[in-house]
């Protein structure tokens, strides 16, 4: 279905991000991969499933490595079709003990580089009359959690941004999107499952089932495959008219 069409998704080398990368490289689609820690292995995935792959190290905290990023996307492969914002990171504390530089990282990370990628993805996508942006939120974009102010107000702003862009290519073949999942087990996940079962002395599965249990009526983590046949959807004729969702994927956790 994606074949001749250029995947870009940031954050792209676990969890995610490389879940939303193999479903959409299942469908033909070229991928450009972002993201820090191993790399030939996503790489090696990716191709392992017939697709063109390339790589590109830009912290997503800075936007001239973006600018550099897309524009190596676009020297490798002509343009990017279909931009999936994914990077983020997370840091949990009361709002009046948050270290400012923490704040400024989460913000620049999971709410800036999507502006900045969708910024430098659009003219490309207009002039061709088609083009997908989808937006990795969190059902944190839709409900707030108490000590992930920073977070809450990133995925809330992805959220936003999400609306604007929609409406913006409204009469054109480029739509915008958000998928807000709910817990996946992801590296950032895990890390919180570990915190809890030291701090109360539990295993890991007690932990996992506290957390899953104190927010999701569903008693089971999304998974990152869930997650990448929701963005194949987007990228589908299926999906050709659906513009400016925030399509929650979360176990019930927002219909509380």
């Amino acid at each position: 279905m994606l074949a001749n069409k250029t995947a870009l998704v940031t954050g792209s080398t676990s969890g995610i991000g490389l879940g939303i990368a193999k479903a959409l490289a299942r469908q033909g689609a070229n991928i450009v991969l972002n993201g820090f820690g191993d790399v030939e292995g996503p790489k090696a995935e990716i191709a392992a499933l017939g697709a063109q792959v390339a790589y590109h190290g830009a912290d997503m905290s800075k936007p001239n490595e973006i600018e550099a990023m897309m524009a190596y996307a676009a020297t490798e492969f002509g343009r990017v079709d279909i931009l999936v914002n994914n990077a983020g990171i997370q840091h949990v504390a009361r709002i009046e003990a948050f270290p400012v530089a923490r704040w400024d990282a989460i913000v620049a990370i999971n709410l800036s580089s999507a502006f900045h990628a969708t910024r430098l993805a659009l003219p490309a996508m207009q002039a061709a009359n088609w083009g997908r942006i989808i937006n990795v939120a969190s059902v944190h974009g839709l409900v707030g959690s108490s000590e992930k102010s920073a977070y809450v107000a990133a995925k809330h702003g992805v959220v936003g941004l999400t609306k604007v862009t929609a409406l913006e290519n409204a009469t054109s073949g480029v739509t915008c999107n958000a998928i807000c999942p709910g817990w996946v087990l992801t590296p950032l996940v895990q890390k919180q499952v570990d915190a809890k079962a030291a701090a109360l002395g539990i295993s890991n599965d007690d932990a996992k089932n506290l957390l899953l249990g104190e927010k999701e009526p569903s008693m089971q983590f999304t998974t990152p495959e869930e997650l990448g046949e929701l963005a194949v959807f987007f990228c589908s004729p299926a999906g050709a008219n659906v513009r400016g969702v925030a399509w929650n994927m979360d176990g019930g956790w927002a219909a509380q």
